[in-house]
């Protein structure tokens, strides 16, 4: 008889620190959620429930009013890139027999929609001539040479690298 008097005391004594520590699981659940309730509806000095959702609904409407001028902004910007040079292709070469050392050179510069130009110099012994033809579209009025080409061509990889 003492021995099943012994297990039912423990058996209750568990059963107390369980609950105990429970309710005490509770009550710390209970304040976290109080400090969140106070720090959202306790700003102002009227704690009314609607009132706090009517200065939250303004806050939303500010936000979406700056959120639509940033995306008008972002367009601007995107607008104004595309007319900005995004392509840089350089290529160096010989252009004479009797140089060495690479030291002509050909640059192309470009927008995002393939406009610009591609600069040329051509050193030889006795005079550097320097070049620039126009390219629209990627594209140019004038015959470009290969070097030119290559230049023009590496400007448009870098272009279409950046938009992909």
């Amino acid at each position: 008889m003492e021995t099943a008097l012994l297990i039912w005391s423990f058996a209750l004594t568990l059963l107390l620190v369980v609950g105990a520590v429970w309710v005490f699981d509770l009550q710390t659940r209970l304040r976290r959620l109080e400090r969140r309730y106070d720090s959202l509806f306790s700003s102002e000095e009227d704690p009314n429930f609607a009132a706090a959702l009517e200065r939250m609904a303004v806050r939303f409407s500010k936000m979406n009013a700056r959120t639509e001028r940033l995306g008008v902004r972002l367009e601007e910007m995107d607008r104004t890139l595309l007319h900005c040079v995004q392509g840089v292709g350089f290529v160096r070469y010989s252009a004479f027999e009797d140089t060495g050392g690479d030291q002509s050179f050909s640059l192309a510069l470009v927008d995002g929609e393939g406009d610009g130009v591609v600069f040329s110099a051509l050193y030889g012994r006795d005079a550097t001539r320097v070049y620039a033809k126009p390219v629209e579209g990627w594209t140019s009025s004038r015959t470009l040479a290969a070097e030119e080409e290559q230049a023009l061509t590496g400007a448009r990889r870098v272009v279409i690298a950046d938009a992909g």
